[in-house]
């Protein structure tokens, strides 16, 4: 297993042209920006609630590159990351009662039937009309000059981006430090420490947290695939995998919320509780196995570890010019949107380094 020194060493001696942190900014929040807007007329149409999930996952990871990328780009006050948040909690309140109602309708109600059938079907109408409420909501948000605003600063910024003085540097050195912060707040995480047996009430809230912890964790790590190899893509996979079991807890949580709080109070609904513990129990199935390893110190190690061993990506165009002196407010040149174009182009390339064995 090679050191962290002797990666860097081979880092360091990379020959020019230098994929530079700005460069790479800017392809991923480019690529955020296009995935966000180019579902915007599909979510007003709202024929496939699968249009708002891909606007909702596009606003979060936007908010998630702004924070990663925030030490190199200079954003115009009106695209700033609070009011990217205010658009993903909007889209997320019509997305839950989506999930919501999904779940009532192809998870839950195929399996009940007499009196529990009738109440669901109540608790749905409930559903629905909250649902065509946040949908005005949606509508309202998406016609505001305010989101128009938010939309023509990032398309002013793309097309003349500024950058600080840090945007100039050579992206690989850097990705153990971009990386690293998100990790430990992963690591550090208390739900860790809450077994399978401990995961209702306040249990159940601090697994909630987790699993936003891990969406976060995931969205930036995604957006480094092309810089390391299949161990890395492998962890991605492994915390999606766990965001969605966690995932599916909290809706069961939610969804029991919901029926106490617009059913009968003296309800009783047998059949539907059994189907929820039965959820919960699935969803929480390798739970107590996989917080071991996260609190294991060697599988803490090996992904410290895996973050200091970047490989070195493929850029299709190479014939690109040296980096600039560092300029703090950094406006593009032809040069560098020639480097951006090839950032774009950047694939997975095979391992140049050896990564240590999974514990």
């Amino acid at each position: 297993m090679k050191t962290a020194q002797k990666t860097s060493f081979q880092v360091a001696s990379i020959p020019d042209p230098v994929l530079t942190l700005g460069d790479y900014a800017h392809s991923v929040l480019s690529k955020q920006y296009r995935s966000i807007f180019k579902y915007e007329k599909k979510v007003l149409a709202d024929h496939d609630p699968e249009d708002l999930h891909h606007m909702r996952v596009g606003t979060r990871k936007l908010r998630t590159a702004l924070q990663v990328f925030g030490v190199a780009v200079q954003m115009p006050k009106k695209a700033n990351p609070k009011r990217v948040s205010e658009i993903a909690k909007i889209l997320g309140n019509l997305r839950d009662l989506d999930v919501q109602i999904a779940a009532l309708e192809e998870t839950y109600l195929p399996l009940v039937d007499g009196v529990e059938e009738d109440l669901l079907h109540e608790a749905l109408q409930v559903l629905y009309k909250q649902r065509r409420q946040a949908f005005a909501v949606v509508e309202r948000t998406l016609a505001r000059s305010r989101y128009q605003d938010l939309k023509t600063s990032y398309q002013d910024w793309l097309e003349n981006p500024k950058y600080t003085a840090l945007a100039t540097l050579p992206i690989i050195p850097l990705l153990p430090d971009l990386l690293s912060p998100l990790l430990a707040d992963l690591l550090l995480h208390p739900g860790w420490l809450i077994p399978a047996n401990a995961s209702s009430a306040v249990g159940g809230e601090i697994l909630h947290d987790l699993r936003k912890a891990c969406k976060h964790v995931r969205y930036q790590a995604e957006f480094f695939v092309p810089f390391y190899s299949q161990p890395f893509q492998d962890w991605i996979r492994e915390i999606k995998l766990l965001q969605d079991n966690l995932g599916k807890l909290q809706d069961s949580y939610v969804l029991q919320d919901l029926l106490k709080e617009y059913l009968p109070k003296r309800a009783e609904m047998p059949a539907l509780q059994a189907t929820i513990q039965q959820t919960r129990s699935e969803a929480l199935a390798d739970w107590d196995t996989v917080r071991q390893q996260y609190l294991d110190p060697a599988f803490r190690s090996y992904l410290h570890q895996m973050l200091l061993e970047p490989v070195l990506p493929v850029v299709e165009e190479p014939a690109v010019e040296p980096i600039v002196e560092p300029v703090v407010e950094l406006k593009a040149s032809s040069a560098s949107t020639r480097k951006r174009s090839a950032a774009k182009k950047v694939t997975k390339t095979t391992t140049k380094t050896d990564v240590p064995p999974k514990p």
